[in-house]
């Protein structure tokens, strides 16, 4: 397999577990609730405080996250030569030599 390719793919494996992360916390009851609350009754029966399973859950999603996470940037170090932005060379030019920067105007 191409390795852009599968960077290509770990990059939309982590944006999907982070976006599933985040609403799976926001589900979750807390001290004061949750946004299970606003699902009425059957979001309280189905992530209330028993729910052991969205708890198991959020802890697999957050290991996918973290393992892409390292992953992605594992592979971007072994493949540094290329760049994100192709070979436009904006990294390799010298800032321009112009004038100074004029001073800033002192206060009255």
């Amino acid at each position: 397999m191409d390795t852009s390719l599968l960077i290509t793919l770990l990059y939309i494996l982590f944006v999907f577990s982070a976006i599933v992360l985040v609403v799976v916390v926001l589900l979750q009851e807390g001290k004061g609730g949750g946004f299970g609350d606003a699902l009425g009754v059957a979001g309280q029966q189905t992530f209330g405080v028993k729910a052991s399973g969205i708890h198991r859950f959020t802890a697999g999603v957050a290991a996918v996250f973290f393992i892409t996470a390292v992953t992605i940037t594992v592979l971007n170090r072994t493949h540094a030569d290329t760049s994100t932005l192709g070979d436009s060379g904006l990294l390799d030019e010298p800032a321009p030599a112009g004038q100074p920067a004029a001073p800033a105007p002192q206060p009255k």
